[in-house]
């Protein structure tokens, strides 16, 4: 709290100026920290982690093995996959652009380096950049079409959702394909395993975190972040500021396709098992993540904290519907209610905030 000259507020003779005028700069102080904490509450952010506690309750009462280790471990273990994605996602959604085709590319990536270990006798390390690099080239196709041709980011990567996931079941005769399971650094690095106590983890979870922080780095505190919200809100208001939009963008798709491609190499040497229909339906699972954890749609509003409250609201939703005994293909609709219940909060929320 700032210093009181006394006797400039009169308080050498009057006692009760000095008391008023303190008690009036401390009210002031105060109404920041109330307008924070009543934007907290409003955000979005905020009403997802109320859903997490709320369900995480509901599934705890209803059955004691959602909270056991084992439980846990196996929530664990499949979560940072579809998040690694999800990152990605909320980067290009907060730029006004989404990406249809990350479940298909989610399947590509594994098949192609594991046919080129298994029938070219390419060395895996070799393999897994050649994998990188054909997700860069995807992200690189649709980030070109979407901001050099002018058509629209949902048709474009429909479209190169069947062209990958249609490269994939070719290339394969639509078989699995085993995949590389000798031990080794790239095992380790990608799918390796660890234990905390009683809960066993792999080590996807700690490219999550990692990948986490830097997201919410880039996003938050970066001039780049600037950049991708200022592209989301008003784009051609963002080029007048001198703002790369188009390169951000295409960048952001590349980036996409490449966490993609990576969950899915993850994957396939976690259960090894290299599919050419892994990853069907991640695209929506994703999206859906991203929204319910208050990114917005339309642009211009993305909070990679709130992605990993989604991510952990939908993995818990699939876990605890399995273990009350709800049948797991109604999965998809407490997923559809999920969504359009927080789409509804925070459009009101939204309006509240305007209103304010």
């Amino acid at each position: 709290m700032m210093e009181i000259d006394v006797r400039r507020a009169g308080g050498g003779r009057h006692p009760g100026v000095w008391f008023d005028a303190v008690m009036t700069i401390a009210a002031e102080e105060e109404m920041p920290r109330a307008k924070r904490r009543s934007s907290l509450i409003r955000s979005p952010q905020f009403s997802s982690l109320v859903i997490l506690i709320v369900l995480l309750a509901v599934f705890a009462i209803a059955d004691a093995n959602f909270l056991s280790p084992l439980n846990i471990s196996n929530m664990m273990a499949f979560l940072p996959e579809l998040g690694i994605i999800a990152l990605g996602m909320t980067l290009l959604l907060t730029a006004g652009e989404f990406d249809l085709s990350v479940g298909a590319v989610f399947g590509l990536a594994p098949v192609v380096v594991m046919l080129l270990v298994q029938n070219g006798g390419v060395d895996i390390g070799v393999a897994l950049l050649a994998g990188l690099l054909l997700c860069i080239a995807i992200g690189a196709i649709n980030g070109l079409i979407v901001t050099k041709i002018g058509i629209s980011s949902f048709l474009v990567t429909l479209s190169m959702l069947l062209v990958v996931r249609g490269a994939a079941l070719y290339i394969t005769q639509g078989f699995p394909l085993k995949s590389w399971d000798q031990p080794g650094f790239f095992v380790t690095l990608l799918a390796g395993s660890f234990s905390i106590g009683t809960f066993r983890f792999y080590t996807s979870l700690w490219w999550f975190i990692g990948l986490s922080l830097l997201a919410i780095y880039v996003l938050r505190y970066a001039k780049l972040g600037n950049w991708i919200s200022a592209i989301g809100s008003n784009r051609n208001a963002a080029v007048a500021r001198g703002v790369p939009a188009d390169a951000v963008k295409i960048w952001l798709f590349i980036l996409t396709s490449v966490l993609a491609g990576l969950a899915g190499m993850i994957s396939a040497f976690r259960i090894s098992a290299a599919s050419p229909v892994a990853g069907t339906g991640y695209e929506l699972e994703v999206i859906a993540m991203v929204v319910v954890g208050g990114t917005a749609l339309t642009g211009g509003r993305g909070t990679i904290l709130g992605t990993i409250v989604g991510a952990l609201i939908l993995r818990s939703i699939r876990n605890g519907i399995v273990l009350i005994g709800v049948p797991g293909l109604a999965y998809n609709i407490f997923v559809g209610v999920i969504i359009l219940a927080m789409l509804i909060l925070h459009a009101l929320l939204q309006k509240n905030a305007a209103r304010s």
